[in-house]
């Protein structure tokens, strides 16, 4: 899974803020998220398999608990593409060109993610046969 589709989804990245505080076994995230939102053990369990597939956490043993750490690099990847959209400043600057970044509101990433969603469930309901191109289709 790629760091986007990772970041895509509210709850995934408000586990990711969690765990800038440091390492946090499952039970404690469960109780931090459902301050805002209720969310049981197994979903925040499969949303920590979702960031460690795209390599956004890892996870250590400490005696009979797991604890969760994030591991910001591959945050880097997210960041060379909002600078690539941040060079575009010179044509059209942006209300905060000072900062030198575009301040990029969670609603844009909820946008992704109702679209990664949607790419996946598609997927799922064609057949595999049906997603391959065949030659007349691509020299269309």
């Amino acid at each position: 899974m790629s760091v986007f589709e990772a970041l895509a989804d509210p709850v995934r990245r408000s586990i990711l803020l969690t765990l800038v505080g440091g390492p946090t076994r499952v039970v404690d995230l469960c109780s931090n998220l459902s301050e805002a939102r209720p969310i049981s053990r197994p979903a925040v369990s499969r949303h920590l398999r979702v960031l460690t597939e795209a390599g956004l956490v890892i996870a250590e043993d400490r005696g009979r608990e797991r604890h969760y750490r994030l591991d910001a690099r591959p945050i880097d990847e997210v960041r060379r593409f909002i600078d690539e959209l941040t060079s575009a400043e010179e044509i059209q600057p942006a209300p905060s060109a000072s900062e030198g970044r575009l301040p990029i509101p969670e609603s844009a990433l909820d946008a992704l993610d109702t679209e990664v969603r949607r790419t996946v469930k598609q997927r799922r309901s064609t057949p595999r046969q049906a997603r391959s191109t065949t030659h007349d289709e691509e020299s269309a």
